[in-house]
């Protein structure tokens, strides 16, 4: 299965942020994908109120997406924003960080489990967090589902992993600092073995690389999109800048990866 890897830097109008999607899931079709996984905060980038973005996945921002997916005849994986809790008065108070996952008779959703309470931003200020793990089949195919800070936490691939998954999907929309591309890379290499999974990992490409300056501690982005083999791999790479990057998935590479290093059948769970 050839995929793309859609790393863009959205800013704060959604609509400017969806003509990026129809361009970059063309571009993917015309390369022969059949999926295309777009970044977290795809819908407005972080830094920028949420609030007044928020809509339900059947809302018409979403409702877009699933029309370019439609008209490109791809699967699409890309970061929105939907509402959250209401405040005391009955207002919305926060909202989810949600992926939205449409195309070829595909539409599910997953909310962000683990917040970004970390590098001096408060995620947990602004969006409610999701509890349930989320996999998806195309072609035969099951990917599992996870955002930015999740790959911190290895339990999520494991547990994707056993849903089914051979492969896994990170949006992200990564925060700047020292070391932080390098943590980034391992990460996705670190979950791609502790769960013998393929790993995408997806993100907002590094606003400096167009010579914008990031305000405040928002995660904005670093770039350095992966695909990384079942045995922590990396196997194509991006830069910081924005651009597509392809590859082909075969899952019986996990197949192999899972009968030489078979940590799922052999850990514990305590």
């Amino acid at each position: 299965m050839r995929v793309a890897l859609a790393q863009i830097i959205t800013g704060r109008d959604p609509a400017g942020n969806l003509a990026l999607v129809a361009e970059y899931a063309g571009r993917a079709r015309a390369g022969g994908a059949q999926l295309v996984v777009f970044p977290e905060a795809t819908m407005r980038a972080f830094g920028n109120s949420l609030l007044d973005v928020a809509e339900p996945l059947d809302g018409p921002w979403a409702s877009r997406v699933r029309a370019i997916a439609s008209e490109q005849d791809i699967v699409i994986v890309a970061g929105m924003f939907t509402p959250g809790t209401a405040d005391g008065g009955g207002a919305p108070g926060k909202v989810r960080n949600t992926l939205l996952v449409t195309g070829r008779g595909v539409d599910t959703s997953y909310d962000k489990i683990h917040l970004f309470d970390a590098f001096g931003f408060e995620e947990s200020d602004t969006v409610d967090a999701g509890s349930e793990p989320v996999v998806f089949e195309l072609g035969g195919v099951t990917f599992g589902l996870a955002a930015c800070y999740d790959v911190r936490f290895p339990d999520l691939f494991t547990e994707n992993a056993d849903r089914g998954a051979e492969v896994n999907i990170v949006c992200a929309s990564w925060g700047s600092g020292p070391g932080k591309a390098e943590q980034w890379k391992l990460l996705a290499r670190a979950r791609a073995a502790d769960s013998t999974t393929l790993v995408l990992a997806c993100g907002q490409g590094d606003p400096a690389s167009l010579g914008i300056v990031p305000r405040g501690a928002a995660p904005t982005g670093i770039g350095h999109s992966v695909v990384v083999s079942p045995f922590g791999e990396v196997l194509e790479e991006l830069d910081g800048a924005p651009g597509l990057l392809f590859a082909e998935l075969d899952p019986a590479v996990v197949k192999e990866a899972r009968a030489k290093l078979p940590v799922l059948a052999n850990r514990h769970k305590f």
